[in-house]
């Protein structure tokens, strides 16, 4: 399958922090949001979101964990006695997860390709975390609910769209990704799903976003600008070159990721982050 941008992003990510859990942080009070306390706050989501799956579907229940990534929840829902299996589009994430999960079944589809008479009905618990939004809505939803048995759950843990996008304010534009959230909510009253349980985790999950602030614009804003002198004054054909070929890239680039705008308040704004479960009829 094709490597996305997305999927190097996550295994650089994996490989520059050594980061298990690819996710946002769980921030509660009293944890500062630093860079140190990022597995941390990792943890206290993933435990919170186990958590959540075990009042809807005690072990030793069937999952699936759709978009497995690296494979770390895979272990925690085996170590819980789960029945897990994982599937995932990427290869190279797929390669992080293989070490940890030789035993477990990891499809290599798009969950909106996957067969759904290889596992009709099959599935106690479908799991999103961070997920959700790389699937084409009706898809994901129809496809939920051929693979899950009656009286199953879809457990969504990701950011949505809120009603803000595209007012034109500060840093509108420069985060992009998840689901209109109204669109989500209409979506789903086409379908056999009842919500049993929406939580909005934004203001916990927000804080996340001060730390790729940092990293951006503390570290990498400072060691691109210090390259690009450098080319330059020192190769500047290679530089006019570069602007030539890949300029518009660039600017696309800057403006979003090093804008000043990845922070907690812009994310507040323009995503909400929800747990959502809801039960097949």
């Amino acid at each position: 399958m094709k490597t996305t941008s997305r999927t190097v992003g996550l295994v650089l990510l994996q490989q520059l922090l050594r980061l298990d859990e690819l996710h946002y942080g769980l921030w509660d009070e009293g944890l500062a949001p630093t860079l140190a306390n990022l597995p941390l706050a990792q943890r206290r989501y993933t435990e919170f979101l186990l958590a959540a799956l075990r009042e809807l579907a005690p072990p030793p229940r069937r999952v699936l964990d759709v978009g497995c990534g690296s494979g770390a929840l895979l272990v925690d829902l085996r170590a819980l006695g789960y029945d897990a299996e994982g599937v995932s589009p990427a290869p190279e994430l797929i390669r992080l997860a293989r070490p940890r999960q030789d035993e477990v079944r990891i499809f290599e589809y798009r969950f909106e390709d996957f067969p759904p008479a290889e596992r009709s009905a099959h599935y106690d618990a479908l799991v999103f975390s961070e997920s959700f939004q790389y699937v084409a809505l009706p898809a994901a939803l129809e496809r939920a609910q051929a693979l899950l048995r009656p009286g199953g759950h879809l457990l969504v843990c990701d950011f949505f769209r809120s009603a803000a996008h595209g007012d034109g304010g500060p840093g509108d534009g420069t985060m992009g990704g998840g689901h209109p959230i109204a669109a989500f909510y209409e979506a789903m009253s086409r379908t056999r799903f009842t919500i049993v349980r929406d939580e909005d985790l934004t203001a916990r999950i927000a804080p996340t976003l001060a730390i790729a602030d940092e990293i951006l614009m503390r570290r990498l804003l400072p060691a691109s600008e210090t390259l690009a002198r450098y080319l330059a004054e020192r190769r500047p054909w290679l530089y006019r070159a570069l602007r030539l070929v890949g300029g518009r890239k660039l600017d696309k680039l800057r403006r979003k990721y090093f804008s000043g705008h990845r922070t907690p308040q812009t994310f507040a704004r323009y995503k909400t982050y929800r747990l959502i479960a809801a039960r097949l009829q």
